[in-house]
């Protein structure tokens, strides 16, 4: 079900390009001018006993932050050999997916977001905690990368819970819920020199109402995303941009948060979008959303880093926590389960969570559904999805029973963090690591159980054998084979396109069946070979 028209008006795009979708969707073998995907296929990945909120990627290590206590190697049980202690935060090998043994650390804490310097130098960490190792650093760290060691010369002291971290060289920008830096005032947001963690006191923007969670760097400006709905005492729902030196407001034309609701509920609550996650690429800043209450924003947009301006937005429903641009690719995890105004997934009952998906860098077709509560736009440019399902399972650690909360990566791994104890089945908790086509197994193939039995009946010119379709993890296109009665050759292969919201039907008349009885099976193919043959029809007489 969806929401019907938001109180606001549209707004306007005019000059927005768009790319209308072709029929082919993209998986790891797409068509011309569709990106590919890395695999669906899980790469074994250290695993943790808790929850990791938050990654970041500097050259081959990837670094976590949660709550968990320890950390074990891949596909070992909880309590098992090999396990060790970690404290809330760790690292392990994007190639390899193996621990680090350098890199051992303990906050007192949960650590809530990890953000890597430009130069790669440093990794900064923010949260709850206020002891690092048992030293104090209240809700904000820094580690050298070159060694794993604790920067103990940059110990600001942020009074409340950070959760959002920005950083240049020399600067390094938080956000959260704090009104303190360093024994002096500050609303939500603050910055520090890098050298030693004392303020910059020409930068003291304010998030006046509520929580900042993500922050985002380009040239001048510090892209802010949270739960505000004012930015230096002037309306700027979710989202606005300040000046990386005063903190001044600058212009950001695009309106992808609705307002908060005026007005409660049946049960008393107020409806509300908020931005989770900020990430920039080739000057366009990608951003996740999360809605609470009935069709609020949940989905991700895409606007120009330099003036805001929109050049998509996803109205899927199911909260997005994490994003992760790639190249032509952007990644996302959350708990997607209507994707009606993509023209994908409907919504089902009860409802299905997709807890991770992929969709094009670029506009490539308009919203094909009424939008959200509040919403400020329709018929706006939206991505294309991709076809790329990979299953985690739902954790039950946080007790939101959610599976990935963070994603990172590069141009050749993607890496996901949750409290998901599975990936596609098989026991792996927290972490969770895939690769694209040419380093991966590639053996995850087409659903095998949703290849049923054809159903045969007699025309005047044949045995009519007649099949629903499957669908496969991370490839679009099938190839569908008829088999008749114990023979491994085929009488005819169909090449279709096949998704699990939108299952193809396919007949064959076999003309050329002996006299007596037959039975017919499918056999599915996906491009790499992979192949799955269902069981046979019920005998028919010709």
């Amino acid at each position: 079900m969806r929401a019907g028209v938001g109180a606001a008006a549209a707004l306007s795009l005019v000059g927005a390009a768009l790319v209308q979708p072709g029929s082919a969707a993209a998986d790891t073998m797409p068509a011309a001018g569709v990106p590919a995907t890395v695999s669906a296929d899980p790469l074994p990945t250290a695993q943790v006993n808790g929850v990791v909120w938050s990654m970041a990627t500097v050259g081959s290590t990837v670094y976590a932050t949660g709550n968990f206590t320890k950390a074990r190697p891949a596909g070992v049980k909880e309590g098992g050999a090999g396990e060790v202690a970690r404290g809330n935060i760790m690292a392990f090998d994007l190639a390899t997916g193996k621990l680090s043994t350098s890199f051992v650390h303990t906050l007192d804490g949960q650590g809530l977001r990890l953000m890597a310097s430009p130069d790669g130098k440093r990794v900064y960490v923010g949260g709850d905690f206020t002891k690092v190792d048992g030293k104090d650093h209240n809700h904000l760290a820094a580690f050298d990368t070159a060694t794993g060691k604790l920067i103990d010369s940059f110990a600001p002291n942020v009074k409340n819970r950070v959760r959002a971290i920005a950083a240049t060289d020399s600067t390094v920008y938080v956000g959260g819920n704090f009104f303190n830096v360093n024994g002096k005032s500050r609303t939500r947001l603050a910055a520090v020199k890098a050298s030693d963690g004392s303020n910059i006191d020409t930068w003291k923007p304010a998030a006046n109402d509520d929580e900042v969670y993500a922050l985002a760097v380009y040239g001048d400006r510090v892209i802010v995303g949270g739960r505000f709905q004012q930015l230096n005492g002037e309306k700027r729902v979710g989202i606005g941009a300040v000046s990386a030196t005063n903190g001044g407001t600058l212009p950001w034309s695009s309106k992808p948060i609705p307002t908060k609701a005026t007005e409660p509920d049946s049960a008393g609550k107020y409806g509300y979008s908020y931005v989770t996650d900020l990430r920039i690429q080739n000057g366009i800043v990608y951003g996740a959303a999360d809605g609470e209450r009935y069709h609020w924003f949940d989905g991700r947009f895409a606007a120009k880093a330099s003036d805001g301006a929109l050049v998509w937005l996803d109205n899927c429903y199911g909260a997005t926590y994490g994003i992760l641009p790639v190249g032509q690719t952007v990644y996302a995890v959350g708990h997607p389960h209507d994707c009606t105004s993509l023209g994908a997934f409907p919504e089902t009952t009860p409802e299905t969570y997709h807890r991770t998906i992929a969709e094009t860098f670029d506009a490539r077709g308009t919203d094909k559904a009424k939008p959200g509560t509040n919403s400020n736009y329709s018929g706006q440019p939206i991505p294309q999805l991709l076809d790329w399902f990979p299953k985690l399972g739902m954790g039950t650690f946080t007790k939101q029973y959610q599976a990935a909360w963070a994603i990172t990566g590069n141009s050749s791994y993607v890496a996901m963090g949750g409290e998901f104890p599975n990936v596609n089945g098989k026991a792996q908790a927290g972490l969770v690591r895939f690769t694209v086509k040419a380093n991966a197994a590639n053996k995850v193939g087409p659903d095998a159980a949703s290849v049923k039995a054809p159903t045969v009946t007699k025309t005047s010119t044949g045995l009519k054998v007649s099949w629903a379709g499957t669908w496969d993890m991370d490839n679009g296109w099938l190839h569908y084979e008829v088999l008749r009665d114990s023979s491994t050759t085929a009488l005819t292969s169909v090449k279709r396109l096949s998704k699990f919201w939108d299952e193809p039907s396919m007949t064959f008349t076999d003309t050329k069946a002996a006299r007596g009885k037959h039975t017919y099976r499918i056999r599915v193919k996906d491009p790499l070979g992979n192949t799955v043959t269902g069981p046979a029809s019920a005998a028919v007489t010709w």
